[in-house]
């Protein structure tokens, strides 16, 4: 095997080359799966999820199988599995009893849900007809737009995904409006001979799709583990104070990031707790001005100069609120001041040397320093 005969189809997780025979090859590449699933139950047993299989398709498609083949099946077989109409053809990602656990997160009942079957593991027949069909998608998502454009529909096709034997199309399609795509599967249908299922998406599930690197430097989340997805709200950006610049809010679907929500309860928890400071506070040292607030520390920082970081000091919310009982009642308090400034939380390392040792030592010729050591008096022959 050649590496320049190998095509990675990362698309579906999976590496595809040519035999000395002549004869398509696939093996799983787990690298490259959208929304993989780490199996910490390897090695344990459970009658329950004993002939279950994740089999993934492309992209972030995954469904449930039950094996009734009464072949072994293990993670990494490209497998047959029963469709709709016809058969489709897939790689096994996940066994064993985590397969409970997943399915629990996508409310489905193992004692009622219908599981279709996985017929056997692919044939050689059955992988060439799968690499035909994938050869097909990309000239039909272009073939596609093209003829979604010469209706005037407002809509986009995002991408196109063929069943395992060729027979079905699956057509993903982004509209913000309803669409009447009626005459569209007709021209479809006509076109590319093939049936025809149209599935509309949402910006950010496109972006799964597609996928990607996050600012983060981390895959996109909604590629690696998100496949339900919540409303945002700017409300959780200024919670968490947060600047509301759209070009750094943005992800690459356009919408609100999905991590803006991960913490937003946390702070939102944190501002039930925090005082309401609407006015300086009253100390002997004069009006004391808030300048920031750290909320999840607990620490509100007050300067004696309005609209100035100088010479700022922390106060925690306990100590603001008894100084606001106080306040209220007419009474000023101390100096907020500590007695003793507090050291930088941060130290840095260019700081615990001097930066001149970077510099080369400047060293004098030897032979005058010896010569100044021979001309010299010794002790012993002063007089």
């Amino acid at each position: 095997m050649k590496d320049q005969e190998i095509i990675n189809d990362c698309s579906r997780g999976c590496k595809t080359w040519k035999d000395q025979d002549e004869e398509i090859k696939v093996r799983y590449s787990k690298g490259c799966c959208k929304l993989s699933v780490f199996d910490w139950l390897q090695g344990i047993t459970d009658e329950q999820a004993k002939d279950l299989y994740e089999v993934r398709f492309k992209n972030t498609r995954k469904s449930y199988y039950k094996n009734t083949s009464g072949q072994q099946i293990e993670v990494g077989d490209i497998v047959t599995v029963e469709a709709t109409n016809g058969h489709d053809v897939g790689i096994v990602t996940l066994s064993g009893p985590v397969i409970l656990a997943q399915l629990r997160r996508n409310n489905i009942e193992s004692g009622k849900f219908e599981f279709k079957k996985i017929y056997r593991k692919a044939k050689g027949l059955d992988i060439e007809r799968w690499q035909e069909a994938i050869s097909r998608e990309h000239k039909t998502m272009i073939r596609s737009r093209q003829i979604a454009a010469s209706l005037g529909l407002s809509m986009k096709i995002g991408d196109v995904e063929f069943q395992g034997d060729g027979t079905k199309a699956i057509f993903y399609y982004i509209a913000d409006e309803r669409v009447d795509f009626r005459q569209l599967i007709r021209l479809f249908a006509d076109e590319f001979k093939i049936r025809i299922e149209m599935r509309q998406i949402g910006a950010r599930q496109e972006a799964g799709l597609i996928g990607g690197i996050g600012v983060c430097g981390q895959e996109l989340c909604c590629a690696r583990f998100m496949s339900d997805f919540q409303s945002i709200t700017t409300q959780a950006a200024r919670c968490q104070d947060l600047s509301l610049n759209p070009q750094k809010l943005a992800g690459q679907c356009s919408k609100l990031k999905c991590c803006i929500n991960y913490e937003a309860a946390v702070y939102i928890d944190a501002h039930s707790t925090m005082p309401v400071v609407k006015a300086p506070l009253d100390t002997d040292e004069g009006p004391a001005f808030l300048v920031k607030t750290d909320v999840l520390k607990g620490v509100m920082w007050f300067s004696y100069e309005q609209n100035s970081m100088a010479g700022m000091f922390p106060v925690t919310f306990e100590c603001v609120r008894e100084i606001l009982k106080q306040n209220r009642k007419g009474v000023k308090v101390p100096d907020l001041r500590p007695d003793k400034e507090a050291g930088p939380e941060f130290k840095s390392a260019v700081g615990e040397g001097s930066i001149s040792r970077f510099d080369e030592e400047k060293r004098g010729n030897s032979n005058n320093h010896k010569k100044k050591k021979k001309q010299s008096p010794k002790k012993g022959n002063e007089n």
